[in-house]
């Protein structure tokens, strides 16, 4: 449905990412982040289906180019430790926000395990965003705390995984609750990385299918036409 397409960093600088349109005038933009495994088809399959849902989607290619292969768990986490986040969500990240408020109204950013992360850095550091999801991934407190968070927040994170802890959660919701932030925080008996339909080890279709449903009511809450 989509395709690669070059736009600007707030530098001057071209990227490049995958872009699916909606069809619509003046659809909802949302830009949507990789996991640690690089801009692969799981991520342009999700961008497809948003375009399906009604909204321009926008992915980034955080890696320029360099796609891991999932057996490759070595080559994918020194793929996610040479990357500067701060500098992605700075310039790669609000670039593809920028590129779809050229056309739309509202942008919201999501994002996956390493995309996670970058979304709540996003939520806390880009203005051109209306609301944000956050899928099984955040950076250090120290990096995004909850308090800086500029725009509606939504989460969805597995109880088990070794990164995104029940405990680093629940620290993160009570954050929220005590900066009085628009936030929900969805918990699933699944996997980390159980929205990916490509790795059957970890995908949870049920739990993946309430997340998809949970997260299109907040985009349409948020992102919807006025």
């Amino acid at each position: 449905m989509g395709g690669r397409i070059t736009f600007k960093r707030p530098d001057g600088k071209d990227t490049e990412g995958y872009f699916a349109r909606a069809g619509g005038a003046r659809a909802p933009g949302v830009v949507v982040i990789q996991e640690w495994w690089g801009l692969q088809s799981q991520i342009t399959g999700i961008c497809d289906r948003l375009a399906m849902a009604g909204y321009d989607a926008l992915a980034p290619d955080l890696y320029a180019g360099t796609v891991v292969p999932y057996h490759d768990r070595e080559a994918a986490s020194r793929e996610m430790s040479s990357l500067d986040f701060l500098d992605a969500t700075d310039q790669i990240v609000r670039g593809a926000a920028r590129h779809l408020r050229k056309t739309a109204a509202k942008v919201g950013l999501t994002g996956f395990c390493l995309g996670g992360a970058v979304a709540m850095l996003g939520a806390c550091r880009i203005a051109e965003l209306d609301a944000a999801v956050v899928f099984y991934g955040l950076p250090p407190a120290s990096a995004a705390k909850p308090a800086d968070v500029r725009v509606p927040l939504q989460g969805h994170f597995a109880n088990t995984d070794d990164w995104c802890t029940p405990a680093v959660i629940d620290a993160l919701e009570a954050g929220l609750k005590a900066a009085g932030k628009n936030a929900e925080i969805f918990r699933y008996d699944a996997a980390h990385a159980f929205m990916n339909e490509q790795r059957q080890e970890v995908h949870d279709r049920l739990a993946a299918e309430l997340a998809w449903s949970r997260m299109l009511a907040f985009w349409k809450t948020h992102l919807a036409q006025t």
